[in-house]
């Protein structure tokens, strides 16, 4: 069907935009941003949207975290007759310039989580590499995606609290990703849950005064890499060089001794990059993360990313992290926040983790679920 889109040049195919280039019901598009205030990172919010154009359905959520609690609004819409409008009920995104600046909002809902952000980018954008996979011949994942850092200004509501969202203070990260993408299915509640064989991944991005690193490795066994993604990055707008490219990474974790979950304390990263330099990183994981169930991550009570929920649908939740049921329930996959020291510098960003059972590292937190 046309929309104003099909006005604009940038078709790839002879059809509408609202139109991709196969059925494969697992394709998406998906934006998602997090932001957190340094130095305290004693908040988090994570803001996501689902575009499944084979699916006829677009999801969204936002949520905000803080330690020991999780507050969660999730909606959902059918996509036609407005297939390129990223707006679910109440809750919308607006790219008011590309690379550049976005625009999040959540009107009055019965969450009771309310905001008005913009994102500002400080930095070029990282393109992760290419994401590739099949399984018995079948192309299981094909995809891209891309990250960049920035600040963030505006205001947010949660649970009776009003915070004021000041750019001097509050930092954050933003991702894009569209294509086939791999299901993930960790909900216990409708099996079949997805098998993972051992591995260890870790995505990680860190902010700095006038650049910003970004990390993306996924090992079988120690050293092992299958997927390895990351860059140094510098102001928005300064020339690019495949000099700053992320080329190894090794690592030495240290975990809490934490009965209900996989809950990292540190790491010491070593990054080598294409220019042949090496260094040190060292990463203090702070208390606050959001769980990413809150946002249907792995599906949650029987509903998954693309699922049909009716024309218009919205739940919310609030999360008492403290109660061992709900850490079951939610498992590993968070965005947590962290300080992180390089050089004679210290910046802030956020982390995502899992281990897997069989990998020959880290075996006190293998007892818990990975993702």
């Amino acid at each position: 069907m046309l929309t104003p889109q099909d006005d604009l040049i940038g078709h790839q195919l002879p059809t509408t935009f609202d139109q991709i280039d196969n059925s494969d019901p697992a394709w998406m598009e998906r934006l998602w941003y997090t932001g957190h205030p340094v130095p305290s990172g004693d908040l988090i919010f994570d803001i996501g949207l689902g575009y499944h154009p084979n699916r006829n359905v677009m999801d969204a959520f936002a949520g905000v975290a803080v330690p020991g609690r999780q507050w969660n609004f999730r909606a959902s819409r059918r996509l036609r007759p407005d297939p390129l409008s990223t707006r679910v009920g109440p809750l919308s995104i607006e790219v008011v310039e590309g690379l550049r600046r976005h625009r999040l909002a959540l009107g009055e809902n019965a969450s009771g989580i309310r905001f008005e952000i913009e994102f500002v980018s400080e930095l070029n954008p990282h393109e992760e590499k290419a994401h590739l996979r099949r399984r018995d011949g079948r192309v299981t994942e094909n995809m891209a995606r891309a990250q960049q850092l920035g600040r963030y200004q505006g205001w947010l509501e949660f649970d009776g609290r009003r915070v004021e969202i000041d750019s001097t203070r509050w930092m954050g990260q933003r991702d894009h990703s569209w294509g086939v993408r791999a299901e993930m299915r960790s909900d216990e509640t409708a099996p079949p849950l997805t098998f993972y064989p051992p591995f260890f991944y870790c995505w990680t991005t860190a902010q700095f005064a006038n650049r910003g690193l970004h990390i993306f490795f996924k090992e079988r066994a120690p050293g092992d890499k299958i997927y390895l993604s990351g860059e140094e990055v510098f102001t928005a707008g300064t020339r690019v060089s495949g000099r700053n490219q992320l080329v190894d990474v090794r690592h030495e974790a240290r975990w809490h001794d934490d009965p209900h979950g996989q809950s990292m304390e540190s790491m010491q990263l070593q990054l080598s990059f294409a220019d042949g330099s090496e260094r040190p990183v060292s990463v203090r994981v702070l208390p606050t993360r959001y769980f990413l169930k809150g946002g249907l991550y792995g599906g949650l009570g029987g509903w998954f990313h693309g699922d049909d929920r009716g024309k218009l649908y919205f739940e919310h939740d609030v999360w008492d992290l403290n109660d061992p049921a709900t850490r079951r329930r939610v498992r590993t996959l968070a965005d947590q926040v962290i300080e992180v020291r390089d050089g004679d510098e210290v910046g802030y960003g956020i982390i995502e983790y899992g281990v897997g059972k069989g990998y020959a590292m880290y075996d006190s937190v293998q007892l818990h679920p990975p993702i």
